[in-house]
């Protein structure tokens, strides 16, 4: 299926002439017989990505040519953990300094969506409230922090147009919500997800909760990222909301709500 290496501060996860869909930096679609999660030390601001990758993978005796895709993380790989189930290989690194939290309610605001002032158009264009957008940067306007939720999840299924784009959001959506059951966030300001799958392999059309492909892609992201967590914060102390994080986002803001 997929095989796992460590060395020097890199994850490699191979299978020769793998399809990739990666979410990540120069993310997008490539081929190649391997995909990559990186460590970054502390204090990490290198700009020239495609550099920094060819030199860390030279560093840990790793081909850096082709299109792997790659991910880059504050996490050390002492932390990285895989789950497998059925089709499917999941393997995580989770880091929690700089979380990223979506109030449902956010104190003190109203609902918009029982306002009729909010509903004067079917503009979507027009924002009746005239809310400016929530800034995306960290809050001391520097370059994101290096916490990150990075997933790689390999199936041996060759998957139909559309079904790679749909194991992206499946797996977003299990980190999310393991996550917020163990740790109180649903992820950080950078997660990434790469999925990978074999062209060769047994036709998958669908790869949504219910399929073989989706399930157990849910429950490998599951266990993979609760044992990268408990590895990472083993005293069970996460950076979140409780701990009041230095570093993150709270989208406490209202969008304006309208009848299309």
């Amino acid at each position: 299926m997929f095989d796992a290496t460590v060395r020097d501060g890199v994850l490699r996860v191979s299978r020769p002439a793998t399809r990739w869909l990666s979410t990540g930096w120069n993310g997008g679609r490539s081929r190649a017989d391997a995909a990559d999660n990186v460590s970054v030390p502390e204090g990490f601001d290198r700009t020239d990505l495609g550099a920094y990758r060819a030199e860390r993978l030279a560093r840990a005796g790793f081909d850096a040519s082709g299109d792997a895709p790659v991910l880059f993380t504050g996490v050390a790989m002492d932390h990285a953990r895989g789950a497998r189930y059925g089709p499917v290989v999941a393997y995580a690194t989770v880091g929690l300094s700089n979380p990223a939290m979506l109030p449902v309610a956010p104190e003190g605001a109203s609902d918009p969506t029982n306002d009729p002032a909010n509903h004067p158009t079917n503009d979507p264009a027009i924002d009746p409230t005239g809310a400016a957008a929530p800034d995306e940067r960290p809050p001391d306007g520097g370059s994101p922090r290096p916490g990150t939720v990075n997933l790689i999840v390999g199936t041996s299924r060759c998957l139909a147009p559309g079904a790679a784009e749909n194991l992206v959001a499946v797996a977003a959506e299990a980190k999310a919500a393991t996550l917020l059951a163990t740790a109180g966030v649903p992820g950080t300001t950078s997660d990434a997800v790469v999925v990978g799958d074999d062209p060769e392999g047994e036709p998958a059309a669908f790869s949504g909760s219910a399929t073989p492909v989706g399930a157990a892609a849910r429950v490998c992201v599951r266990d993979a990222v609760r044992a990268s967590l408990r590895s990472r914060y083993p005293d069970g102390e996460t950076p979140g909301p409780a701990a009041d994080a230095d570093h993150g986002v709270v989208a406490d803001e209202r969008a304006a709500v309208f009848n299309p």
